[in-house]
């Protein structure tokens, strides 16, 4: 299972073409076949999730009930943005224009690892995003998500 992080920038080409970071293509496992799927992100950012790990999300959407009012609105607004993407022979994906308009990405695109997706911003959007959020809000959202605070050191 791959695990992405960094912070990476790059140039968007007037096509949409921007180059996918060395360092991210190093992680990326032989299943990916650098095939991805690119997709809103629940930020304002896009997300791109090499194929192996797409096929564990549709997994889990697949498993979503479908029936119920919550389960259809995850679904639609989840997959309606999704697009395939693979690497041209000079390492880079095409962001598609509706996907960057969305986003806010222009002429710069930063990538950032996430784990088993990869997030893609505008400098703006993310500078928003790193503005609005303080260094306290940050460490309390560490405690809350990776545990309850206590030194385990002692």
């Amino acid at each position: 299972m791959p695990s992405f992080k960094g912070e990476f920038e790059h140039s968007v080409d007037n096509k949409g073409r921007v180059a996918f970071p060395a360092k991210l293509r190093k992680a990326l496992s032989a299943e990916a076949q650098e095939r991805f799927t690119l997709l809103r992100g629940q930020d304002a950012c896009l997300y791109l999730y090499p194929q192996d790990e797409w096929e564990e999300v549709e997994n889990k959407l697949s498993k979503v009930n479908s029936f119920s009012r919550q389960g259809r609105i995850v679904k639609r607004n989840f997959l309606r943005y999704a697009e395939d993407v693979v690497l041209d022979k000079q390492n880079r994906i095409s962001l598609p224009a509706s996907l960057m308009e969305w986003s806010g990405i222009n002429e710069t695109a930063i990538f950032i690892g996430s784990g088993e997706r990869i997030e893609i911003w505008s400098p703006e959007k993310l500078d928003e995003l790193d503005n609005a959020t303080s260094d306290e809000t940050l460490g309390q959202l560490f405690e809350q998500v990776m545990g309850d605070g206590e030194d385990e050191r002692d």
